[in-house]
């Protein structure tokens, strides 16, 4: 496994990350999240992603439940809040009050002292950033979180951040959580280059387009049984890659070039997206330790140039 700083911090994570968005307290059982996470921990993953709205909590307790025991030091846990978690008006957005009590929520459900990274899920226009960044900043000091980042943050709402943290002494976000993939380049035009620059490096989800450029999804073929698309519980975000015909398209022209080359396309799609330095670390939600096998092998293969030519003509960059 490759580890990689985040940012411009001295936290070093696995450049492949173990998600737990649509499966852990959800799809999977807490046997099957155990042993999931056993084999993440065999493979050289020391990087775990979860989020305290992700099947209402279920998904903290099942990850935090999977981990007890294993070395804390030997952990970097993250999560997040802005969603909401009930009807109270103020147990959403970014206030002080919902992030303070997010975390302490998440704590309890993880079962830990502190989380490594605490990040807001999305941004908040209905508070102030500067409410915003002096919460985390306080939570860092406390040591409940050691570190902050964001998710979906434009680059210019980045920037902003962190320049205002340096201006006041706080600590500033070091991460970004956006989605990217082959299909989904749109982060490299602005976000990637700003953010690097302030010394904020990219965690990215849905690095394989929700399971679409593994390869499984065949144009005019029912979903494989037991696959993404055929589970309610976790097909809500598949469609839109799987309705495109464009999307269609370029997928199975990017499953004869792995072919040609002898490669997994989830291996490659996942190479892709850790070629560029900006990224510290692809989320994979693997359901087996035979995906999160093929998935973790991604972080030791280097793409030649004529197959980022290859890619770059299938997927074009924005």
């Amino acid at each position: 496994m490759q580890y990689r700083h985040l940012g411009s911090s001295g936290l070093r994570v696995s450049a492949v990350a173990f998600g737990t968005w649509l499966t852990a307290g959800n799809t999977l059982d807490l046997a099957a999240t155990q042993r999931l996470v056993a084999s993440a921990a065999e493979l050289g993953i020391n990087f775990f992603d979860t989020a305290d709205v992700y099947a209402r909590g279920a998904a903290e307790e099942a990850l935090g439940a999977a981990l007890k025991g294993r070395p804390r030091h030997t952990l970097v846990v993250a999560t997040k809040c802005f969603f909401p978690m009930s009807d109270d008006p103020n147990d959403k957005g970014l206030s002080r009050k919902h992030v303070v009590e997010s975390l302490h929520g998440s704590l309890r459900r993880l079962g830990l002292d502190y989380v490594d990274l605490f990040q807001c899920h999305r941004s908040d226009p209905d508070t102030p950033l500067e409410e915003t960044c002096r919460a985390m900043d306080d939570l860092i000091r406390q040591g409940k979180t050691l570190y902050w980042g964001v998710s979906l943050w434009s680059a210019e709402q980045i920037e902003r951040a962190v320049q205002l943290c340096r201006a006041e002494g706080w600590a500033p976000p070091i991460s970004n959580q956006p989605c990217y993939n082959l299909l989904d380049r749109g982060i490299e035009a602005a976000v990637m280059p700003r953010a690097a620059a302030l010394g904020v490096g990219q965690i990215v989800y849905s690095p394989l387009a929700q399971g679409v450029l593994s390869g499984k999804y065949r144009r005019g073929a029912a979903p494989p049984p037991g696959s993404r698309a055929t589970d309610e519980r976790a097909n809500r975000f598949i469609g839109r890659y799987l309705g495109d015909p464009g999307a269609v398209d370029r997928t199975e022209r990017f499953v004869r070039l792995a072919a040609e080359l002898g490669l997994a396309p989830s291996r490659i799609a996942l190479a892709f997206c850790l070629r560029r330095p900006e990224v510290a670390s692809v989320i994979v939600g693997a359901t087996s330790a035979a995906q999160l096998e093929e998935n973790a092998a991604a972080a030791a293969l280097a793409l030649d140039a004529a197959t980022l030519r290859a890619l770059d003509e299938i997927f074009p960059a924005p």
